[in-house]
């Protein structure tokens, strides 16, 4: 029988290194939400504002729970997950507002068994894609690069990732792969804590309107590379946006 994972905190450091055309680096704190995507948190309602979560923030489908959401997905990959498990490491929505840059899922069978791990990338343009891996035993995988996520990296090369599911330490990193190079490198590190009152509020006064904070310093990052004279890919139309695929 498979067990119900209970709702916990990350408290993570986020590394994001670019090595070219130019070099720019910078590292943040922030926190995570680990649970079971039929068995969300749910704050006291003092503190319910701050943290609180909605099928329609994830995924593509009709399915009105995010469960749903994600059979649809399975299916349309052949991928059976009926009676398993899936947990997800996600951001919230606060005070109506939400910015997920990357979401998580680990998807298991009616035996525990990991089946694939489902990452869905949102940009600041309001466009996402969902990549179904299948990771080794270590949690490595590769995946080729499907989404337009920065106007200084073109929708090229790949992701060599690193997904395991976090026990007490998380450990997330991502690299872009692009002519036998690596122009990118993501990392999130963290470890766990329950989820009571004080937690939640030391997760806010470390990273106070974390959604806002994420997209904020996303532009501002920007910015800064704009200003270095980085070139601009142009984003794809609408028409050829990958925004409704998954693969």
């Amino acid at each position: 029988m498979n067990t119900v994972a209970e709702p916990v905190l990350y408290l993570t450091r986020i590394r994001h290194a670019r090595k070219e055309p130019v070099r720019h680096e910078f590292e943040y704190r922030g926190y995570s939400w680990y649970f079971d995507v039929e068995h969300p948190p749910r704050l006291p309602l003092p503190l319910r504002p701050l943290a609180y979560f909605r099928a329609r923030d994830h995924l593509h489908g009709p399915g009105a729970d995010l469960r749903a959401r994600l059979d649809d997905l399975l299916a349309q990959h052949d991928v059976d997950c009926v009676g398993g498990r899936i947990t997800t490491l996600m951001n919230a929505r606060m005070l109506g507002y939400v910015f997920d840059p990357l979401t998580l899922f680990w998807c298991h069978d009616d035996r525990d068994r990991l089946r694939c791990v489902i990452a869905e990338v949102h940009n600041t343009y309001g466009d996402r894609h969902s990549y179904v891996l299948f990771p080794d035993d270590l949690g490595r995988v590769t995946a080729d690069k499907r989404l337009y996520v920065s106007p200084f990296n073109a929708v090229d090369g790949h992701y060599v990732l690193r997904v395991p599911e976090p026990d007490d330490a998380l450990a997330i990193r991502i690299v872009l792969l692009r002519d036998h190079t690596a122009p990118f490198t993501a990392s999130v590190s963290g470890h766990r804590v329950p989820v009571t009152a004080r937690t939640v509020l030391r997760a806010q006064l470390r990273t106070p309107f974390s959604p806002w904070l994420i997209a904020a310093r996303i532009r501002r990052h920007g910015l800064a590379l704009w200003a270095r004279g980085l070139p601009i890919s142009p984003r794809p139309s609408v028409a050829h946006s990958p925004r409704r695929t998954a693969l």
